[in-house]
C-alpha cells in the first residue's frame, strides 16, 4: 500500500512537472490528464471511491475534452511562445523560489485536526456522501442546482442567435 502511495505520488509530481515545462499545448494536457488520473488513485488509497469516480468523471473527462476542444479550435497547437528577456527569467525564479520557501516554512508548522465525525471505514463511500448530502447539507445542495440550472439558461440565452 505504501509503495502504491509513492508510486502514485512520484507520476503525479513527474507529470505536474510535465505540464508547466511543456511547450506544446497538447501534450500539456495530455499530462494534466496523468496527473488528475493518480490524484483519482490517491483518492481510491484514501477509501473515498466516490471523489475518484467524480474525479476521473468531471475533471478528467469533462474538463480536459474542454481544454483539448478549445486547443484545437483556437489551433493553439503551434509553439507560439514569445522569447523572454533574462531580467523576466530571473524574477520568475525569484519569485518561484519564495514561493517554494513559503510552502516549506508553512509545512513545517505543525497543526491539530480535530475531526467533525469518529473515524468510520465507510465514510468515502457512496451512499455515505449520498446521506450527509441529502440529509444535513440538503438545502444548500438545492441551491447550488438551482444556480447550475440559471447558469446554464444564462448561457444558452447568450450563445442564442438574434434575428
Amino acid at each position: 500500500m505504501v509503495f502504491l502511495f509513492y508510486f502514485l505520488s512520484a507520476i503525479m509530481v513527474i507529470s505536474a512537472l510535465l505540464v508547466v515545462s511543456t511547450r506544446s499545448p497538447i501534450n500539456s494536457v495530455i499530462y494534466l490528464i496523468v496527473c488528475f488520473i493518480t490524484m483519482a488513485g490517491h483518492y481510491i488509497l484514501l477509501n473515498a471511491q466516490f471523489l475518484a469516480v467524480v474525479q476521473i468523471i468531471v475533471y478528467t473527462g469533462a474538463i480536459m475534452v474542454l481544454f483539448l476542444f478549445v486547443i484545437m479550435l483556437l489551433n493553439l497547437n503551434k509553439i507560439t511562445v514569445p522569447t523572454k528577456t533574462s531580467l523576466t527569467r530571473i524574477a520568475a525564479l525569484i519569485t518561484g523560489g519564495l514561493f517554494f520557501l513559503v510552502l516549506i516554512a508553512a509545512t513545517r508548522l505543525t497543526f491539530e485536526i480535530h475531526p467533525r465525525y469518529a473515524f468510520d471505514s465507510k465514510i468515502g463511500l457512496v451512499s455515505e456522501v449520498g446521506k450527509t448530502l441529502f440529509g444535513e447539507f440538503l438545502l444548500p445542495f438545492e441551491l447550488s442546482s438551482v444556480i447550475f440550472i440559471s447558469s446554464m439558461v444564462g448561457a444558452v440565452m447568450f450563445g442564442k442567435k438574434d434575428k
